[in-house]
């Protein structure tokens, strides 16, 4: 068979493989073959799935739940989905306005694929989760990062003078991964109208909208107005809330139109998600949230112990953050030094030294538009956040 038959399509070749998975990948690799390394590049909670989540799964293979089901998912999940978006979030849908899918990644990927047409723009605010990018040129689109300062927020001037006649969409994360930010309603308000005025649809990525801390709140930016609601597509799913990363199971509530255009495309694609892990799903909506406040205030202990310990370092610095699990540390005070004879020029080349010679995986800024950072994770134990981090103080004492 001649070769050529089997060439890469261009859109195959500018697919950059995805960072955080690429660095996860590697500390397991490198754990599996003996070497003691501690994770903080994952992105996904430590904690197993509850229990009574886990039993509606057994429950559901009992019943022989094992056959297809809509594509969009089951009537019950739509509407436990449409419930709890009631009651959490004050948004009004039907279940034919929810869009179930194989984790909210999948649920983007549709979203932007049925939002963007050849050349589109869509805003992207920095730093940015590491996929937005790349689904966006999956869409023929062009992803425009737009810098948000120190306090890692998108202001409407700032979108304002991001837009051309060329954009489409704009993608808002809150809480956000990489940073932790969490907008608050006057902030998401400000933005609702700058969208509404130019015209634009909106993505909102709401996936650790339960992961908030210090008394915040999370706002639903279609909550803000039937103008901004019939422009928006709101994501979310069970991974981070519920731990239940591997259950592959999001969400998207979105007008009419968008909805059952997603519909289609997922109909041609994967089809519905596992039946199995959608019982589980109605279980985690429905059933008591208790597991997911523990696994909050476990986190918020984390953040403040890995800060503290973080802080206690002489060259980084990292604000606050109000959400998520993770910490988005500035580590430019290391560019130009060397460690071992080898020059520091970027996030990539810090991290790429703790990983070999710290023992410590963390992710490089340049993978959220951001190269002056490195995300760390505390969605691990308290020991190793302790270990990992004396063994981070340990070699960058050693830059000169």
């Amino acid at each position: 068979m001649s070769t050529e038959a089997l060439r890469l399509s261009i859109r195959a070749i500018n697919i950059s493989p995805s960072a955080t998975m690429a660095i996860d990948a590697r500390a397991k690799a490198m754990a599996a073959a003996g070497v003691n390394v501690v994770n903080f590049g994952a992105g996904e909670p430590d904690f197993d799935t509850p229990e009574h989540i886990k039993a509606a799964a057994v429950e559901a293979l009992r019943r022989g739940q094992t056959k297809y089901t809509p594509v969009a998912g089951t009537e019950r999940l739509r509407q436990a989905i449409a419930d709890k978006l009631q009651k959490d979030n004050n948004l009004s849908y039907p279940a034919s306005g929810i869009v179930v899918s194989c984790g909210a990644k999948h649920s983007l990927y549709n979203a932007i694929q049925v939002l963007c047409q050849e050349g589109d723009e869509v805003i992207l605010p920095v730093p940015y989760w590491v996929s937005y990018l790349e689904q966006i040129k999956l869409a023929g689109a062009v992803p425009v990062p737009v810098a948000t300062g120190s306090t890692f927020k998108l202001t409407p001037g700032r979108l304002e003078r991001a837009c051309s006649d060329r954009t489409r969409l704009v993608i808002i994360n809150s809480p956000n991964n990489p940073s932790g930010t969490v907008y608050t309603g006057e902030e998401l308000a400000a933005l609702a109208g700058t969208i509404v005025d130019r015209g634009l649809a909106a993505i909102s990525d709401e996936i650790y909208e339960k992961l908030v801390y210090d008394g915040r709140e999370h706002v639903s930016l279609a909550a803000l107005g039937a103008a901004i609601k019939e422009r928006t597509v709101t994501i979310n799913g069970l991974s981070k809330a519920y731990a239940m990363t591997g259950w592959r199971i999001g969400y998207a509530a979105a007008p009419p139109a968008v909805a059952r255009a997603m519909v289609d495309l997922q109909g041609h694609s994967t089809s519905n998600p596992t039946s199995i892990a959608q019982a589980a799903a109605v279980a985690a909506l429905e059933g008591t949230q208790e597991p997911t406040r523990q696994m909050v205030a476990a986190f918020a202990q984390r953040r403040d112990l890995m800060l503290e310990r973080l802080n206690a370092i002489g060259g980084l610095s990292c604000h606050v953050p109000g959400g998520a699990f993770y910490l988005f540390v500035s580590v430019e005070s290391f560019f130009g030094k060397t460690f071992g004879g080898q020059v520091i020029a970027c996030a990539g080349d810090l991290a790429e030294i703790l990983l070999e010679e710290g023992r410590v995986a963390v992710v490089p800024g340049e993978a959220f538009g951001d190269p002056g950072c490195i995300r760390l994770s505390y969605a691990t134990s308290a020991d190793l956040i302790g270990e990992g981090v004396k063994r981070m103080a340990a070699l960058l004492a050693k830059v000169v």
